[in-house]
């Protein structure tokens, strides 16, 4: 009996992480909500009436365990670097023109993807399980945020298929997606909470939930975009970074679909130029590109400056203004103390969006 039930809770715990998969990296979806909900409850049920038989990464962990009172640190065995920015196209050019000085070809391969306004997390894993997960931190170390990852259901507890490396450290960010963002703050509002300003401190406040039980209600979604810590290979890794994304994808790790490899100077200034062209239509928050030289040869010719690599570079979309003149201000006072604020009818507006290939017209 107890051996057909540790079956049941196997198969149900598989099914459950396929379907994950299938909705937040493949973005087919292969059953409806109902039915999904359906599975959830009826795993739930047996690991509460039998809890010795709960696997250690059950996707019922994704609900939030217990409130921490703090978090621990978590040292980087490799530093989490940050990048250097690119904010005009001239500046990118320049970069260009170092990076394929220093290589000796003109027309480098780049791997180009939005840069996404979230929190950047570090993730290890063990044997194909989550066993850790930290913030950057200052680069060295960060905070130990593993309880409150493990509720994410973009993340998997369980990497798939066969021929990932012993010890596994995959490094990406952790979003909320526009979409699931309104529809928090609209809630929030209606019951008196909290609202956040924006997609990136919501997403970095509901990480540093104490109560991951908090960040489980938390819409957040993570796309993967580089390689830490890889230990014991079943097999070598590709040596082009576009490639190694891809692989993660394989393993059940979400990667951004606008990701792409450009070659050359133009190519890349277009790759931006389209992707800003159809920023208020992306389902997330970017505030520009990251470009990053493909060849991990390469990257490894390149090497590092102070704390940035010198292989890649994040081309930062230009300001988005809006400068009002305030003309006139009155203040009326009500009959119970109420400060009341009229403003003109009249202000003066001014926004400034440029293309790279404007910029560098210019």
């Amino acid at each position: 009996m107890t051996e057909s039930i540790k079956q049941t809770i196997e198969q149900l715990s598989k099914e459950i992480e396929r379907h994950n998969h299938a909705y937040y990296v493949m973005d087919a979806p292969t059953v409806p909500d109902a039915e999904y909900d359906r599975l959830m409850r009826q795993l739930q049920q047996l690991e509460q009436q039998h809890p010795e038989l709960r696997l250690p990464n059950s996707p019922s962990t994704r609900v939030g365990g217990q409130a921490l009172e703090k978090f621990s640190q978590i040292t980087h065995r490799v530093p989490m670097l940050s990048l250097d920015n690119a904010m005009s196209g001239d500046e990118f050019i320049s970069f260009y023109e170092r990076v394929s000085g220093l290589l000796g070809d003109e027309a480098i391969t780049f791997c180009c993807e939005p840069k996404l306004d979230g929190l950047a997390v570090s993730l290890i894993y063990e044997a194909g399980q989550l066993v850790s997960a930290a913030t950057r931190g200052d680069g060295t170390t960060g905070e130990n945020i593993t309880e409150n990852v493990r509720t994410i259901k973009a993340i998997p507890l369980v990497l798939h298929g066969e021929d990932y490396p012993e010890v596994l450290e995959v490094r990406g960010e952790v979003f909320m997606p526009t979409a699931g963002f309104d529809a928090f703050n609209e809630r929030a509002q209606s019951k008196g909470e909290k609202t956040f300003a924006n997609p990136r401190n919501a997403a970095a406040g509901s990480l540093r939930q104490l109560d991951s039980k908090i960040t489980a209600t938390r819409p957040l979604s993570f796309y993967a975009y580089s390689l830490g810590v890889v230990e014991n290979e079943c097999a070598p890794l590709p040596v082009s970074h576009y490639q190694q994304l891809q692989t993660l994808k394989g393993w059940g790790l979400p990667v951004s679909p606008e990701i792409k490899l450009v070659t050359g100077q133009q190519n890349v200034i277009a790759y931006f130029d389209d992707i800003l062209s159809r920023r208020p239509q992306l389902p997330y928050e970017i505030d520009g590109v990251v470009n990053k030289v493909d060849s991990i040869a390469s990257q490894k010719q390149l090497g590092f400056v102070a704390r940035a690599p010198r292989w890649a570079i994040a081309s930062k979309f230009p300001a988005q203004e809006e400068i009002t003149e305030l003309e006139e201000v009155e203040f009326q006072v009500g009959r119970t103390g109420a400060m009341g604020v009229t403003l003109p009818q009249t202000v003066s507006n001014r926004t400034s969006h440029n293309t790279m290939s404007e910029v560098v017209a210019r």
